[in-house]
């Protein structure tokens, strides 16, 4: 690992295969949501969920008893957070929803979360914001598509679904961070959704290296000064450890 040695600021991308050890299944993989059922996608398209109220139903029925609202960070999100306990400059850019990084302990201010999180809900009519288990709690009463109760409009999950875009400052604010990495650290992640994706080239661009740890290859590979694939559990503590050794 000498791209490890004298690294003072890691910026890290996560995606879903961060999370799969601590019982939350990815999208894309063999055991994937959309492996399994190609059709589940149509609930995360916005288009969509807000034209279809059949669509709404299927989403909130998905995420009641979902096992994000029960997982506990794994060891990758434990070494990262400890990693920035280590006095390393650590970010975090998560395309993640389910706030497990900042549950191990890496604190709010240091985690962008590009695709918002799925504790709290958003109304598309008038911006309503409250915590998504108030809304989970109307559909397990028996509404199976609850309208806002202030101003009946469509609720959804604070999170960006297909065909929505990413806030104009997060996305800024994540390629200024990406900018100024020694290393960028691009985890769990297909690297197939942009723009987070292309965080990977913002940062070689401007001399990070970057090293990309997933089990299938990527798009971004070639960007690379190493590949990892060993298991993400395994991988991310040894690295985090290098690290701090410096």
């Amino acid at each position: 690992m000498k791209w490890a040695r004298g690294v003072t600021r890691v910026s890290v991308l996560t995606g879903a295969g961060i999370s799969t050890d601590s019982g939350i299944p990815d999208f894309r993989g063999p055991d994937g949501v959309w492996t399994k059922d190609p059709r589940m996608a149509d609930l995360f398209t916005y288009q969509n969920y807000m034209a279809d109220p059949t669509v709404r139903e299927r989403f909130w029925q998905s995420y009641s008893g979902h096992s994000a609202w029960t997982a506990s960070p794994n060891a990758a999100h434990t070494a990262l957070a400890e990693l920035d306990r280590s006095g390393m400059a650590v970010r975090v850019l998560t395309q993640n929803i389910d706030g497990l990084h900042q549950r191990a302990g890496t604190p709010a201010r240091k985690v962008l979360e590009l695709h918002g999180n799925m504790h709290e809900a958003i109304c598309t009519q008038c911006a309503l914001v409250q915590p998504s288990s108030q809304v989970l709690a109307r559909v397990a009463a028996g509404e199976a598509d609850p309208p806002c109760a202030d101003c009946g409009g469509i609720p959804q999950l604070a999170v960006v679904l297909f065909g929505q875009y990413l806030d104009v400052d997060v996305l800024s604010q994540a390629r200024d961070i990406a900018a100024v990495s020694g290393l960028f650290l691009a985890i769990g992640s297909s690297l197939e959704v942009e723009p987070a994706a292309s965080l990977c080239q913002v940062a070689v661009e401007a001399g990070a290296k970057l090293v990309i740890i997933n089990r299938d290859p990527t798009p971004y590979d070639h960007l690379a000064v190493e590949l990892v694939r060993e298991p993400i559990g395994v991988a991310v503590p040894k690295i985090c450890a290098a690290l701090a050794q410096g």
